[in-house]
């Protein structure tokens, strides 16, 4: 495909770990919310959108991807513990947003941005995991192509508007389905985790 040429491309997929054989429902779209991206963007995992980009409506697929291919191995160096002070608003510890399980967004020094899982709240650190979620993982999507053709330039200028725009205001739910860049602020912290010495929660 040119290089120059976006696609709008939306999709229907069950996503599953197929990690040493099992196979673990990960996630699945909805009728109404199916996962669509423009092509080209840097959006998506670039294994999954090579697999989809040239696929039609109403074609079906089965794509499986290495770690290597998706999201990398799980680093033991990008768990990190923080300063709690680090989650504090006016002072007191963020015990709303802050759980064992959470999902947050980070900042550091640079002003580059991160997701971090919560793994586990102390005294006066909090236990950070900067590896996205299915790190080490091998993932396997099934589904179909709901919509496939040409993106407009105003599409094209929305989602690079939206790109742009990551991580201002950054209170949502900054998970990532499958890695991919959902609405709702999804993903809007997105980063591998590499170099993050992290110092500041973005709220």
């Amino acid at each position: 495909m040119d290089n120059k040429t976006n696609k709008y491309i939306a999709a229907q997929y069950k996503l599953y770990d197929v990690t040493d054989g099992k196979s673990e429902l990960v996630e699945e779209t909805t009728d109404n919310r199916p996962f669509d991206f423009i092509s080209g963007l840097g959006i998506t995992i670039p294994a999954f959108e090579e697999a989809v980009v040239n696929l039609n409506k109403g074609d079906n697929f089965e794509i499986e991807l290495k770690p290597e291919e998706a999201y990398g191995p799980h680093v033991d160096e990008r768990i990190l513990d923080l300063d709690k002070n680090i989650f504090c608003i006016e002072g007191k510890f963020d015990t709303e947003h802050i759980k064992v399980g959470a999902i947050v967004p980070l900042q550091n020094a640079d002003g580059n941005r991160f997701n971090g899982v919560v793994l586990e709240i102390g005294e006066n650190t909090v236990k950070i995991d900067l590896n996205h979620p299915l790190a080490g993982r091998t993932l396997l999507f099934k589904g179909s192509i709901s919509e496939s053709r040409l993106a407009t330039n105003e599409e094209v200028a929305q989602y690079i508007s939206a790109i742009n725009g990551e991580g201002e205001g950054c209170s949502g739910n900054c998970g990532h389905c499958g890695g991919h860049h959902h609405e709702n602020g999804e993903g809007c912290c997105g980063g591998n985790g590499e170099d993050c010495n992290c110092s500041g929660h973005c709220h």
